[in-house]
């Protein structure tokens, strides 16, 4: 990060690829235009903005041994929609990267358990990478992954290549089931509940809609996780990213600078909350 945390550095966009069958959700790969490395944690995400239009943030999606960066943008709003349109080779001004990390050290010795829905696999993929490179230090690792239909599925390739390494187990569910789907049919919490991990020894990453992160912290509690295992990425309407502006407080909390992913107890009593 340069030294005004606040100005972005020009990157060009090296690639895009569209990452569903739905069509709304690409993936950028990003270089810096002066060539000068960087590094992030799983689970840190920059600010991405696009010349004259705006800025949002977006977690970094890449392997965090690798490059160029990838970030994962669904085109749903002013600003995401029009960098959709953005051709490779175009610069874009990127600031970060920012925030807390997956806790992926404090989680050796024990299983981990990743749980994702819909858009919420892109934050945890570059930890699936890290622990897949890191294999032998967890003992069993789940990817638990729930999504609204075939079409909505991120990283189909990926997952498959996932289950079919052997190194990891890998479960994916769909809301609602068309002719060309012949996996699992329900919410991500029945996974939960048959995944065949230690709750006693387990660490959990989650992330996905609020809702969703609700009941899956519900289903984990029930198999017996403690509440400290339990770590979730937020999404909130980050405008700064370095906690002045207020934009993105919950609570006590703000989510640009104290997360985004925090543990449990630091989020229960909050989420859900009307207008918190």
């Amino acid at each position: 990060m340069g030294m005004d945390a606040t100005l972005p550095a020009p990157w060009r966009i090296a690639w895009r690829r569209p990452e569903s069958a739905a069509g709304d959700v690409f993936t950028w790969a990003v270089e810096p235009v002066d060539g000068t490395g960087s590094s992030f944690l799983p689970g840190q995400f920059n600010m991405l903005y696009a010349y004259g239009i705006g800025e949002v943030p977006v977690s970094i999606s890449s392997d965090p041994a690798g490059t160029p960066w990838l970030h994962t943008i669904r085109a749903v709003g002013s600003v995401t929609r029009p960098m959709a349109a953005l051709k490779v080779g175009e610069v874009i001004g990127l600031r970060g990267p920012y925030g807390s990390a997956w806790p992926l050290v404090a989680a050796e010795g024990g299983d981990l358990v990743i749980v994702a829905g819909g858009l919420g696999l892109a934050p945890l993929r570059s930890a699936i990478y890290q622990a897949l490179r890191r294999r032998s230090h967890y003992r069993s690792v789940y990817v638990l992954y729930g999504t609204r239909s075939a079409a909505d599925v991120l990283f189909a390739d990926e997952l498959a290549a996932w289950r079919a390494g052997g190194q990891i187990e890998v479960a994916v569910t769909v809301d609602r089931a068309t002719p060309d789907w012949s996996g699992e049919v329900g919410v991500v919490t029945r996974l939960i509940h048959r995944a065949g991990f230690d709750p006693a020894t387990t660490t959990v990453l989650l992330c996905g809609p609020e809702i969703m992160m609700r009941f899956a912290v519900l289903a984990l509690q029930q198999r017996g996780v403690p509440d400290k295992a339990i770590h979730l990425s937020l999404e909130r309407n980050m405008k700064c990213a370095v906690g002045y502006c207020g934009h993105c407080q919950l609570g006590p909390h703000f989510v640009c600078r104290d997360g985004p992913v925090l543990a449990w107890p630091r989020l229960s009593g909050l989420l859900g909350v009307m207008e918190l």
